[in-house]
C-alpha cells in the first residue's frame, strides 16, 4: 500500500505505545492496542491521550488509504467524546477509522475505540493530505526511518 513510503507505524512515538496495525485499506483502518501500566491514568484506566491517539491515527490511516500517493495526513482538527473509560492494563482496545469525504487535498473522517463490547469514545477529524514531506524531515527520516501517519 505504501510502496514509495516508509510505513507509517514506523513513528517512534507509536511503537513506544505498543500500537499494532491490524488493517487498512478501501476507506478504513484499524488499529489494536494491548493495555499496559503505562497506559493508564491516576484512576488507573486508559489515559484520554492514549486513546486520542488512537482514534488519530486510525483516522489519518483511512483518510490514507484512499490516497495512498500521499507521504502524510496532517490533522487539521479533531473532536473527540469519551463514553466510558477505556479500560485497564491488560485489556486490549481498538480503533477503527473511517473515511467519509474526500477532495483533492483533504479528508473527513470518524472513529471509534471499543475495549471488548464497550464504545469507549468517537472522534471526527479533518486531515489534510500532504504529497512531499519538508526537505528537514526526509533528513530526520533518512537518518532514523521514522514516518508520521
Amino acid at each position: 500500500m505504501f510502496p514509495n513510503h516508509v510505513f507509517p507505524l514506523d513513528n517512534p512515538f507509536l511503537k513506544y505505545l505498543g500500537v499494532e496495525y491490524v488493517a487498512m485499506g478501501e476507506g478504513t483502518a484499524q488499529l489494536k492496542l494491548a493495555l499496559q501500566p503505562h497506559h493508564m491514568n491516576s484512576w488507573q484506566v486508559t489515559h484520554g491521550g492514549v486513546s486520542m491517539t488512537m482514534l488519530d491515527v486510525a483516522m489519518a490511516l483511512a483518510g490514507r488509504s484512499l490516497y495512498p500517493e500521499a507521504e502524510a495526513a496532517i490533522t487539521v482538527e479533531m473532536k473527540t467524546s469519551f463514553l466510558q473509560p477505556g479500560g485497564c492494563s491488560g485489556d486490549n482496545i481498538i480503533a477503527n477509522g473511517k473515511a467519509f469525504y474526500r477532495s483533492t487535498t483533504m479528508c473527513f473522517c470518524e472513529a471509534e475505540l471499543w475495549q471488548g463490547d464497550k464504545l469507549v469514545a468517537k472522534a471526527m477529524g479533518t486531515f489534510k493530505y500532504m504529497k512531499k514531506i519538508p526537505r528537514r524531515r526526509k533528513i530526520a527520516l533518512a537518518s532514523d526511518g521514522a514516518a508520521d501517519a
